[in-house]
């Protein structure tokens, strides 16, 4: 049981063989001098090649933690540093504790909603999921290029350094001249602050900018991450309404100090706002001194010949400050974003950030760089158009043949649709039931100021679903929705 090992994991085997091995040392189960049992031996039980077992031990050899000795075989080595002398569980287990944690905590962030989804989303037959990739799609191949060319020697001495404050000049570069003209948007280096996704951008400026009392408008329905950031800052939030132009001026978003907006296409209906109203917005800010917070997310997918330029783009007054993500172009776990806005702000920013985790990784920075700068990243979303607006016209054709009148099409831009039910149906208990038929939606009600009123929205992604599974998927749900 010590060495076993799961066949079906994306692990691979040697690497499982070598993890079981070193924790078994490190945590004593395997103490100096043993004797691990022979190669012969542990391949014939684990019904793996032998060859497997003597890679893995020999590169234990080689790091230090076995010894061969000829006719032998492999021990353990003995005086390893660090490995654990088998302390003591206090009685009772590790968890009794007679503290009083939550007299003691100033925010608390785990009573908040949020979105959230199946761990295991990827085993559903039907993953309607917003936000993530399909796997399938991602150039694997041109993203190990560019680790291994940022893993050599040269290239390794400028990022292995704690860079402080410091981002890499060569991905800042990038966003610079490649990524920011394409919404529209000019700025020097000094105006460029690299986060560790759009997320952290916002947690960042809602840190630096907002406190008790600062008035902040949101779009209702609008993005809840958002939501939840200004307000364990003490902001009080002024939901903003919707209309066919986007995010509507009104009487109380005149009373706002920041606007927090999605004007490319709104989160989550991917309504589009119009130039007319833009320019209102940035008039209105100016007038009333107020500031835009714009999240330009999904930018780079798009079904138009010519998609509206970001907001940032029509600034005249540095009253915008941009949030970008790489996390949503290249693949979420990579977690890197941008903020684009006036230098005075990106130096406090970049101030504040460096007691938060002072930059985002360096490695994966310059490996970033390097697949934009190779002409990796252009061809990737190339091909993301033309897959996701084949799954899009699959999806429209389904939901008019099998949830018809239930949906604005998305005609911009975005990887979902927004669905609105009857009144009486619950999009929380159709996700749940949705489950037993292998099909995960995104229940939409935490989206609104008033949730509980709209409990019959939801939002189906079409990013990480193969196209020839989507009509299966969608008829699955209406069998489902014709019950309620």
């Amino acid at each position: 049981m010590l060495f076993s090992i799961n066949k079906n994991s994306h692990t691979s085997i040697q690497e499982q063989l070598r993890n079981t091995i070193v924790a078994a040392i490190l945590n004593g189960q395997l103490e100096g001098g043993v004797r691990l049992p022979s190669t012969r031996r542990l391949s014939f039980d684990l019904s793996v090649s032998r060859t497997t077992v003597v890679l893995v031990y020999e590169k234990l050899v080689e790091d230090g933690f076995l010894i061969s000795a000829n006719r032998s075989g492999f021990r353990v080595r003995e005086g390893l540093p660090g490995v654990s002398r088998g302390g003591v569980m206090p009685e009772g287990g590790s968890e009794k504790t007679s503290l009083d944690w939550q007299s003691r905590f100033k925010k608390k962030p785990g009573q908040q909603s949020n979105i959230v989804k199946p761990a295991n989303w990827q085993d559903y037959k039907y993953p309607f999921v917003y936000g993530q990739p399909d796997p399938v799609l991602f150039p694997l191949a041109a993203w190990r290029e560019c680790s291994r060319q940022a893993m050599s020697e040269l290239a390794m001495r400028e990022w292995t350094t704690d860079a402080f404050a410091q981002d890499d000049p060569q991905l800042v570069n990038e966003i610079r001249t490649k990524l920011l003209p394409k919404r529209g948007v000019y700025a020097d280096e000094s105006e460029i602050l690299i986060t560790s996704g759009a997320q952290n951008a916002l947690f960042l400026i809602a840190a630096q900018l907002m406190a008790r009392g600062t008035v902040v408008g949101v779009e209702d329905p609008g993005y809840p991450d958002a939501r939840n950031i200004f307000s364990i800052q003490g902001a009080e939030l002024v939901p903003i309404p919707l209309d066919r132009e986007g995010a509507c001026l009104f009487g109380k978003a005149k009373a706002c100090d920041y606007l927090f907006l999605t004007p490319s296409h709104h989160s989550p209906t991917n309504i589009r706002m119009s130039e007319e109203r833009k320019t209102a917005f940035l008039k209105m800010a100016s007038l009333h001194d107020q500031i835009i917070i714009e999240d330009d997310y999904e930018s780079d997918i798009h079904f138009q010949d010519n998609p509206s330029l970001a907001l940032k783009a029509l600034d005249q007054t540095a009253r915008v400050i941009y949030v970008g993500s790489l996390s949503k172009s290249i693949f979420p776990g990579l977690r890197l974003g941008y903020i684009v806005a006036d230098r005075v702000l990106i130096s406090e920013l970049r101030a504040f950030r460096r007691l938060m985790l002072r930059h985002a990784p360096s490695n994966n920075q310059r490996t970033t760089s390097l697949f934009i700068a190779l002409g990796y990243h252009d061809t990737y979303i190339r091909k993301l158009h033309r897959i996701y607006k084949e799954r899009r016209e699959i999806m429209k054709d389904c939901l008019d043949k099998d949830l018809p009148g239930l949906c604005r099409i998305p005609d911009v831009g975005g990887t979902s649709f927004w669905m609105q039910g009857n009144e009486v149906m619950d999009a929380e208990n159709l996700a749940r039931r949705a489950l037993e038929k292998e099909v995960v939606i995104e229940p939409g009600h935490l989206h609104f100021f008033e949730p509980e009123k709209n409990r019959n929205f939801f939002r189906l992604g079409f990013s990480s679903i193969d196209g020839a599974r989507i009509p299966d998927g969608i008829r699955a749900i209406a069998s489902l929705m014709s019950t309620v």
